[in-house]
């Protein structure tokens, strides 16, 4: 069976046991490669959303990719949600778990006005744990964050689900099987 997004599928490597043993990796750099797949990526996950938002937010790092490009395409605002310590202004920071252990999220506290409209963009969404961070992070903000765009779903692990559980629509490019 043929799906709308078959031609960026097939721009997807997938390294298996990387980083790990049994870890089938969707390596999005092939893709990023094919100027006219990244392109047709950039301009699927505009065509998906439900509403224009006021801002863009990507996560570190590879969200910031499509996130940047979506951003430039809509003609909007990039905020960067990146590992905590590495923005050099006064940031808010969120917490979360790790497979083995925690980690932080952070954003400058002034990256949106309250009541902002932000969209949060990454390259790929698995058990959605970094994700539902940055959604808390932003809300902390005072953003409303209804929607999220993904690159790539796996949609044997709850990440996707775990985003609708806190009211975000969750548009995905590309769905793979597996983790």
């Amino acid at each position: 069976m043929t799906t709308a997004n078959d031609d960026l599928r097939a721009l997807i490597r997938t390294i298996p046991d990387f980083p790990k043993p049994g870890i089938q990796f969707r390596d999005i750099t092939t893709l990023l490669l094919d100027a006219k797949g990244f392109e047709a990526a950039v301009d699927r996950l505009g065509a998906s959303l439900n509403e224009t938002p006021d801002l863009i937010a990507g996560i570190d790092a590879r969200g910031f990719v499509f996130a940047a490009a979506l951003a430039h395409k809509l003609g909007r605002g990039l905020i960067l949600i990146r590992k905590d310590g590495k923005l050099p202004g006064e940031t808010i920071a969120e917490e979360y778990t790790l497979e083995y252990g925690t980690d932080r999220l952070a954003m400058h506290i002034d990256a949106c006005a309250p009541g902002a409209k932000v969209l949060l963009v990454d390259d790929l969404i698995a058990t959605g744990g970094t994700a539902l961070a940055a959604v808390r992070l932003l809300r902390r903000a005072g953003a409303s964050v209804t929607e999220a765009a993904f690159a790539i779903e796996l949609v044997d692990l709850p990440g996707a689900g775990r985003l609708r559980q806190e009211a975000v629509s969750v548009h995905s490019l590309v769905t793979f099987e597996g983790d």
